[in-house]
């Protein structure tokens, strides 16, 4: 990073505006924060103008495909030639694909949109997030990252309003256009107040590391989104896949250990404080996507609320995050890593037990208590593994340290929403073969339609609301056990105290 002293003789140097490069940085997180909880709110909307239902969950997984594929690359690039040029490249190619997302004339254009849109965005929150590590000190890092972690919160609240008014009273195309003049303005602000003073040098891209890569975590995702759905767990294309996956794995495994400047230097996860901060932030990525995909399920199917307080439960994680990881970056000064990530584990595992022990009358507030107590553990949690991993290495590395860290929550969310999605139908089926043969699975949806659900008789709406509260218990159950593991893996992380 360039140094904000001058020396007698040699050339004056621009000096980095911090204040003015973090405000640039958090719009380009917003930027992408604001992205999922958006366009969930108009994919009804989509839908019914361009149709394929049946490609409905594609246009989430598309993006988080390539996102979840590039965001180690743009970080081992980062390191090697800078966050500004890197980072500018992501914005850049996310608006791309923003650009076309709205004017996309099929479900199948509009995945292919995702697809670029999801490459870009693979850049902006880990670069964000480093940039903010290499202009601070250790000690104004901890606090400054309580003021990304509000970014989530803010866009949790502000997305779905957005996405709402855009729909109901302009078009559903602007909700992709949206992101246009937030990342002109993060560009502007990164190319005008952020210097960088990279050493100048020829690199030896690990090309062939980042096409291993790339092959595996593809294959990997498609097994976990088509598996048991589109084929069969048995059948020859899964076992294809599956071998493709652990072949590629290998080759990447053996890539890395021989390149120069590999795309995953594995000798970071020698330091044990990184390897635990990323083995926890994989269960926290299961944690968190086994709460944001089945949550709104049992407040509206067997709460019987409204669309509007399930996500209202949601929000309240979105609140407790930032509130937690401003307090979190305090406490790291004073209590340090390791018991300031205890706390975050404790807070996860009493949220988990609030939703292993809601019932139908214990009403939304129970649940959004139950939201807000894990999104206060992943604030405190989070926080202190990206201070701690960044303070761990050097410049040098710390851009794929973050994307590290941030990459395994991604892998985590994939395998728990494959993970818990199939233990929820394996155990509705279960309930209903004992219960009631006539039912299946898909009567289940007719909860979540108040017209349908209206219509049911009393006996056939309470067997669908025990099968649905039997079936999410069992993932909670799940879930619970997870925040459990997390919380063991925190208490070996070592004891460690921050310096500047």
């Amino acid at each position: 990073m360039s140094v904000d002293t001058e020396t007698l003789g040699t050339p004056k140097r621009k000096h980095t505006k911090k204040s003015l490069v973090l405000a640039s940085v958090m719009l380009a997180m917003f930027m992408g924060a604001i992205e999922a909880t958006i366009v969930s709110t108009a994919m009804p909307a989509i839908v019914a103008d361009l149709g394929g239902f049946t490609l409905y969950s594609w246009v989430f997984s598309a993006y988080l495909l390539m996102n979840s594929v590039t965001v180690l690359i743009y970080g081992k690039l980062s390191d090697l030639f800078g966050r500004k040029p890197i980072l500018s490249i992501g914005i850049i190619i996310f608006l791309i694909g923003s650009i076309l997302c709205g004017i996309a004339g099929s479900m199948k254009t509009l995945i292919i949109y995702r697809l670029i849109q999801g490459f870009g965005a693979g850049a902006v929150t880990p670069i964000a997030t480093t940039i903010v590590g290499d202009i601070y000190t250790t000690e104004e890092r901890a606090k400054v990252q309580g003021y990304l972690s509000s970014v989530w919160g803010i866009s949790a609240i502000t997305g779905p309003a957005v996405g709402g008014l855009l729909v109901q009273y302009v078009s559903w195309h602007y909700v992709f256009w949206i992101n246009i003049p937030l990342g002109i303005l993060s560009l502007a602000g990164l190319w005008l107040f952020l210097h960088e003073d990279v050493a100048k040098k020829k690199h030896k891209i690990d090309y062939l590391g980042a096409f291993l890569l790339t092959i595996t975590i593809s294959t990997l995702m498609f097994i976990l989104i088509e598996g048991g759905s589109h084929w069969p767990w048995g059948s020859w294309q899964m076992a294809a896949l599956l071998f493709v996956t652990v072949f590629a794995l290998i080759a990447f495994v053996l890539q890395e250990g021989r390149a120069t400047e590999p795309v995953m230097p594995f000798s970071i996860w020698k330091e044990r404080s990184i390897f635990i901060a990323n083995i926890t932030s994989l269960t926290s990525g299961i944690i968190l996507i086994g709460i944001s995909s089945f949550l709104p399920t049992f407040v509206q199917g067997v709460m019987e609320q409204t669309p509007i307080l399930a996500g209202f439960t949601l929000t309240t994680m979105s609140i407790g995050w930032p509130i937690a990881s401003t307090l979190s970056g305090k406490m790291l000064l004073s209590i340090g890593y390791r018991r300031t990530s205890i706390i975050g584990g404790a807070f996860i595992v009493l949220g988990s037990v609030a939703f292993v022990t809601m019932t139908a009358s214990a009403g939304p507030i129970w649940a959004a208590a139950g939201s807000f107590l894990v999104g206060v553990g992943m604030g405190f949690t989070s926080t202190a593994f990206i201070v701690s991993i960044q303070s761990t290495v050097e410049w040098q590395q710390r851009g794929i340290a973050t994307a590290a860290n941030m990459f395994m929550r991604n892998l985590g969310n994939t395998i728990g929403a494959a993970l818990l999605g199939g233990i929820l139908n394996n155990r509705m089926s279960h309930f209903f073969t004992e219960s009631n043969k006539s039912l299946t699975v898909e009567d289940a949806d007719k909860l979540l339609k108040v017209s349908e659900r209206n219509q049911l008789t009393e006996a056939v709406k309470s067997i669908l609301q025990e099968g649905l509260t039997f079936s999410l218990h069992s993932v909670y159950y799940v879930v619970l056990t997870f925040a459990v593991i997390s919380m063991l893996l925190i208490l070996f992380i070592p004891k460690k105290k921050i310096e500047s």
